[in-house]
């Protein structure tokens, strides 16, 4: 399988004792286009409690930071990701989980992050549809579980929300679902708390994971119309543009996956083929020895 194999390359750069500057660039993807997961960032430090004497004797300033204040680094999350699951991961699956841990630690540590349901129901949408066929449910569900607590998150809420979101997402039409600021209930109170987070343009951190799962509600209520998510993401105070290429990119690299994975099953049903063509043809060998053996005994 090593024609699916994509390499992920780490450099930190230009370190002071209050500046971190990071590069993350990732390169080669299945089969090209993976854009979307590549990026740049830029971390700084906070320092605070620096005093200074007004007295003629110099003293050094002191710049102090508790340690909960700086946030692990991306090879932190991937460290706490391979402890949690030791198990090997077919590279066609890690190549991309690999990429998604990288992006979403830079979510996750931004200052204005905060979860909500919706960036959940995002995740574990494109994470259900990275896995599907996974070799084994049981190893799929640990794999879930060991990605989001390598990110000191809930596993557990992911899933509840986003299964509450869908829930609630059957049962409503177009017109309902834009309409939800007028009505009560738990997930419209959710989506009054982003839309209002997003309009004050300072408290809500918009990503990729959040368009996947405004498409996801849309999807779930049959609202295929283009003027429904227009519509949505003005209720939301949401930016469409950035929905629209970030729902392209995701629709691309859904394509470029399930290419990859017909290649990988021919690639599996060759091996399986050869194997058992090496098997009759050992067996055969044995059945012929066997019968030389017992012939010339008998002539003894």
């Amino acid at each position: 399988m090593a024609s699916f194999t994509t390499s992920v390359a780490f450099s930190a750069i230009g370190q002071s004792s209050c500046e971190k500057k990071v590069n993350v660039s990732a390169t080669r993807y299945l089969a090209s286009n993976f854009e979307g997961f590549r990026f740049r960032a830029s971390v700084l430090c906070d320092s605070v409690g620096v005093r200074a004497s007004n007295s003629t004797s110099r003293r050094p300033i002191q710049c102090m930071s508790t340690v909960t204040d700086v946030p692990p680094t991306v090879s932190d999350t991937k460290s706490n990701f391979l402890k949690a699951y030791k198990r090997p991961i077919p590279s066609i699956y890690n190549t991309v989980l690999q990429e998604l841990i990288v992006q979403q630690h830079l979510m996750r540590y931004k200052r204005t992050y905060r979860y909500d349901p919706v960036f959940a129901l995002g995740f574990v949408t494109v994470y259900d549809r990275l896995m599907e066929g996974y070799p084994s449910d049981e190893d799929r569900e640990a794999i879930f579980q060991a990605y989001i607590n390598a990110l000191k998150e809930n596993p557990e809420q992911y899933r509840i929300d986003a299964q509450k979101l869908e829930e609630w997402a059957r049962t409503q039409t177009p017109d309902s679902l834009i309409g939800f600021a007028a009505r009560e209930g738990e997930i419209e109170g959710v989506l009054k708390d982003i839309a209002e987070r997003a309009g004050s343009k300072g408290s809500f951190s918009y990503s990729r994971f959040f368009a996947i799962g405004l498409f996801r509600l849309l999807e779930l209520a049959n609202a295929t119309e283009p003027t429904v998510l227009e519509k949505l993401c003005a209720a939301l105070n949401i930016n469409k543009r950035s929905v629209d290429r970030d729902l392209d990119v995701y629709r691309n690299l859904l394509s470029k996956l399930l290419q990859a994975k017909e290649l990988l099953k021919e690639y599996v049903a060759r091996e399986k083929k050869k194997r058992e063509e090496r098997t009759e043809s050992q067996k055969a060998s044995e059945a012929v020895t066997k019968c030389l053996g017992e012939q010339q005994y008998v002539r003894q």
